[in-house]
């Protein structure tokens, strides 16, 4: 209550017009047009509610909605304050102001005594007068509805000055095109008002310093430049995050380019690109992926969001052609999967090391050279196939269809050969897989898994105990191969090389997983060699002694960093395990003496017997 009280305190101030709260913002005052944060802490949607029951609108927050509702309340020491707030999904902005002394008395005069119980003073609960409504201020007078008053508060924050003059202060500018998209869509349902203030007029250049760019300074089609930048740069992502320049990831690094936009200019050059059927979900959720295509420039994965300092967009850039197991430096020994005609591959890795490429460079062999009917569930779809020899369908959850699993369920009926599974996230998208498997279709899948042999272990660790069994029996005899893989940076830094571990099925494999001995697998890796099995720190190996990536990148990622490097410097040869050990070496002599007596006597005993002992 004392940090609302020196909130509120800032009223007091002439240069001061009013105070602003909004969900994930910092609460502000408007001095001069433009807003400066009062306190450095983000407020939540909870924080908001208690802050406005505190100021007597305990009886507007269950009603609170898109249409914004007002009262009064008299604080001791500041006086008549105006509330206006509003709430969409769960956002909550409220806006205070201070009301003219003439209007204050108007409405005290016409407001009943207060009850003892209910002493305006902000070291209580505050109740709200009942006196009616104040005149609107001078510069409210011109809107047509008190629904416009809220749209102000939902403004993005703009530039921060530089830190050298004022490090504490963060300032944003009121928007009033900061509505949802439906609104956006439909401008000539809402009342006309007169065109806001030039935003460049509102604030000065910070001295000393480049004023960053404004919404009002940045196309639309600059997205599309940032874009162009990020594929003649060979970048993978482009990041773009208000009070940050853009940010390309080259190689593994984020490496910034251009100056920093300012949070208006971002929400100007994301927002536009957000899929009507998705607004709602940024809106109530904070974030949504889809997939955005560009013509010339190819396709994007995106994901935007909402943080602290307003919204960021991330964007995976993918290739304009699906390139071959040969382009991507993997083994061709993971295409020969695709002559099964059915059970489970599973592509697995950390995120952002390619498994998506990957399966699409598998279900491209399958397009060119099968006849099968293919089945995809993305989210979102990224490559685009080809008509090939194959009928290949694309499903994109949320536009085609509402999850993996009710895909899955339906794609049982549509007479398929190989269903492609984006992602096998949960429970039931991995019952539904396994199932597939199981009634003679071939699943290609993909997970966030470490290893291969921790693939097995989440695979078995989703169930509950009681159906573990049973998902071990599946697994054991279904599962026709793992591949995890790493990527690195090359020699050079300007690329990413691709290491993959390699863990086909196989006869040993499904005994290990029916007994429940998945802790053997390392070990059957180091002996499985002639199985078609790949240990990951072998194929890092193999890319170091080639020079295509470097020591320290490999020992980075390396299971066993001490052994590779060993490997690698000549020192000794990979470590073995007990069961690929060599035969052991002659006894010495001091252990062989029971064994040279114990021969001498087996000599004497067959001279007797005529014999010559062996």
């Amino acid at each position: 209550m004392n940090a609302l009280r020196s909130w509120l305190s800032q009223l007091n101030r002439p240069e001061v017009t009013e105070f602003a709260v909004a969900t994930g913002r910092m609460p502000s005052v408007k001095v001069s047009g433009a807003f400066q944060a009062v306190d450095p802490g983000a407020l939540s949607t909870e924080d908001i509610l208690m802050l406005l029951s505190a100021l007597g609108g305990g009886r507007h927050i269950e009603a609170l909605g898109a249409k914004p509702s007002q009262w009064h309340i008299r604080i001791e020491g500041i006086g008549a304050i105006s509330v206006v707030a509003a709430r969409q999904g769960d956002l909550v902005h409220a806006r205070m102001t201070r009301m003219q002394s003439s209007a204050a008395s108007g409405t005290a005069a016409a407001a009943p005594p207060a009850r003892p119980s209910q002493q305006l003073s902000m070291r209580e609960h505050l109740a709200p007068e009942e006196g009616q409504r104040p005149p609107p201020r001078e510069q409210d007078a011109r809107r047509t509805s008190s629904s416009e008053v809220a749209l102000d508060l939902r403004s993005p924050p703009p530039p921060a000055e530089p830190r050298a003059s004022r490090p504490s202060v963060a300032r944003f500018e009121a928007r009033a095109d900061d509505a949802p998209a439906a609104e956006r869509a439909a401008p000539a349902a809402r009342p006309s008002s007169p065109s806001p203030e030039p935003r460049a007029a509102a604030r000065a250049a910070p001295a000393g310093g480049r004023a960053r760019p404004s919404s009002a300074e940045v196309p639309a089609a600059a997205l599309d430049g940032l874009l162009a930048m990020a594929r003649d740069q060979g970048a993978s992502d482009l990041h773009l995050v208000a009070g940050r320049p853009p940010l390309l990831r080259v190689a593994g690094e984020l490496m910034p380019h251009g100056e920093p936009l300012d949070p208006a200019a971002v929400e100007s050059l994301l927002l536009p690109r957000v899929p009507a059927r998705l607004s709602r979900v940024l809106e109530v959720e904070g974030s949504c992926d889809f997939a955005l295509e560009l013509g010339a420039l190819g396709r994007f994965r995106v994901n935007i969001s909402r943080h602290r300092q307003g919204y960021k967009g991330s964007f995976r850039l993918i290739a304009r052609t699906i390139p071959s197991l040969a382009s991507l430096g993997l083994p061709d020994a993971i295409g020969l999967a695709t002559r099964h005609h059915q059970g489970l591959i599973v592509i697995t890795g950390p995120t952002g090391h390619g498994k998506t490429t990957t399966l699409t460079a598998i279900v491209d062999i399958l397009n060119r050279e099968t006849s099968h009917h293919i089945i995809t569930v993305e989210d979102p779809v990224e490559f685009v196939h080809a008509r090939g020899k194959a009928m290949i369908s694309q499903r994109e959850v949320g536009t085609h269809t509402r999850s993996f699993e009710n895909a899955l369920k339906a794609s049982l009926r549509e007479d398929p050969d190989v269903i492609v599974v984006g992602e096998l996230r949960d429970t039931a998208t991995v019952r539904m897989a396994l199932a597939a498997s199981e009634t003679g279709h071939l699943v290609l899948g993909t997970m966030n898994t470490p290893s291969a042999a921790k693939t097995i272990d989440r695979l078995i660790d989703l169930f509950p105990p009681g159906d573990q069994q049973q998902v071990r029996v599946t697994l054991a005899g279904g599962l026709r191969l793992i591949v995890s893989q790493r990527l690195l940076p090359s020699e050079g830094g300007r690329r990413m090389v691709a290491a993959a571990e390699v863990l086909p099925g196989s006869v040993p494999l499904w005994n290990l997983i029916r007994d429940s001995k998945t802790f053997q697998i390392p070990s059957l890796q180091q002996r499985g060699k002639g199985l078609g099995i790949i240990r990951l720190d072998d194929s890092l190996a193999e890319l170091v002694r080639a020079g295509k990536t470097t020591l320290e990148a490999a020992l980075k990622v390396a299971e066993a960093p001490d052994e590779l490097e060993a490997v690698l410097a000549g020192r000794r040869q990979p470590m073995l395990t007990p069961d690929r050990r060599p035969p052991a070496p002659a006894p010495d002599a001091s252990k062989s003496a029971p064994v040279e007596a114990g021969k001498g006597l087996f000599e004497r005993a067959g001279a007797l017997f005529g014999k010559k002992g062996a």
